[in-house]
């Protein structure tokens, strides 16, 4: 088995500019094998993914994320790339995610994928509400000031 270092961390970059994120879960995912060699090369997409509680069944499930077929797996082993997936976790954070997103605007949606120090593959998923374009435009210049701010320290004084 590989070490967890060398394995790829798929980030959903867009999601903490498009979201505020409330609170954050690590779950675990069922998948195919011919899904974990993709995973383990790094050809996920999250940027398009949510995911949601079925509430007649209880279950909760991960929506459009695009894991790319793998080319060494036989036909009749192979994945969809976009189909739903499910998501592990326990029945009391099942349960309180079902009623966080029922309010109005609130969603789940993916964060980053990894693999932890056991080998396992596991999703990040985060509890959000979305941005509006002021706050969008508010982060962007916090984030700019910052890196302003990192740039001038940073720089040496001449005289």
């Amino acid at each position: 088995m590989s070490k967890p270092s060398d394995q790829p961390r798929i980030a959903n970059r867009k999601a903490r500019h498009e979201y505020h994120i409330l609170e954050s879960l690590e779950v675990g995912l069922a998948l195919m094998g011919s899904e974990v060699k993709s995973v383990r090369q790094g050809k996920v997409s999250l940027s398009e993914g949510f995911a949601r509680v079925e509430p007649a069944t209880g279950e909760l499930w991960l929506h459009d994320v695009d894991i790319a077929r793998y080319e060494n797996a036989p036909a009749e082993r192979q994945h969809e790339p976009k189909r739903r997936r499910r998501l592990l976790a326990h029945r009391r954070e099942i349960d309180k995610l079902l009623t966080e997103t029922r309010s109005k605007g609130v969603t789940l949606i993916p964060l980053a994928m990894y693999f932890n120090s056991r080998g396992l593959c596991k999703l990040e998923i985060g509890l959000a509400r979305g941005k509006g374009k002021s706050d969008k435009r508010e982060s962007m210049k916090t984030k700019d000031a910052k890196r302003d701010m990192q740039r001038a320290m940073t720089r040496k004084r001449i005289g």
